[in-house]
């Protein structure tokens, strides 16, 4: 809803949300202005500074012309009392809050809207690249699936026979080095000469005498 305006105003009023399924939206600026102007331009700003202007259109009683901001896919039109920005190939960082700026350019005074509430655009995440993909490889032979499939099995039965040859080799090693260790370890107790037990050779080990420290 517009109320009427002392002349040389203008008045903005835009849908407070947008919700954007298929990366398209239009966005309608409807204004009223009481002035005398011939040449106006209405532009689209994204950002609650409105630092970024997405495309304008300008037009006075004989023809219009409209741009766009190389980041955006935007086309502007007008007619009585309302101009029309469309959008189109819209991603997910562009969702934003975005304003309409109308501008009576002349004849004098120049005369601009004052900043109206603003349209919040919402772009969804769009998840066609994933369902791209699906579609196509369910498109694909069967043969081809069933390949690949085999590829992937007789790969991952190549990693576990690998890896357990690694531990069986890394076992095997540490029970050889082990068992090394031990034979350091023989009893190294002097024994009597083999088949020498009855020439009157000493003991190599005698037995300690305790008696000889009594006293």
């Amino acid at each position: 809803f517009l109320p009427s305006l002392p002349e040389n105003k203008i008045l903005v009023a835009q849908s407070p949300l947008l919700i954007v399924d298929n990366k398209t939206v239009t966005l309608v600026c409807n204004y009223t202005y009481n002035g005398t102007g011939k040449e106006f331009r209405a532009s689209l700003h994204k950002g609650t500074d409105s630092a970024v202007e997405v495309c304008f259109i300008s037009w006075n009683m004989t023809k219009s012309s409209s741009n766009s901001n190389k980041e955006f896919h935007c086309k502007g039109s007008h007619e009585k009392d309302r101009v029309t920005f469309e959008l189109w190939n819209m991603n997910a960082n562009q969702t934003d809050i975005y304003f309409c700026k109308i501008e009576a350019m002349y004849p004098p005074p120049y005369v601009y809207n004052e900043k109206s509430n603003g349209t919040v655009i919402h772009v969804k995440v769009c998840f066609d690249f994933f369902l791209k993909e699906t579609s196509i490889s369910t498109q694909e032979p069967q043969s081809t699936v069933s390949y690949w499939v085999m590829v992937a099995v007789t790969g991952l039965l190549a990693f576990y026979s690998t890896l357990i040859t690694a531990v069986f080799i890394n076992y095997w090693q540490k029970s050889k080095k082990k068992r090394y260790h031990q034979s350091d370890y023989m009893n190294m107790t002097p024994r009597h000469p083999p088949h020498q037990k009855n020439k009157g050779y000493p003991s190599y080990a005698p037995t300690r005498d305790y008696t000889a420290y009594r006293s």
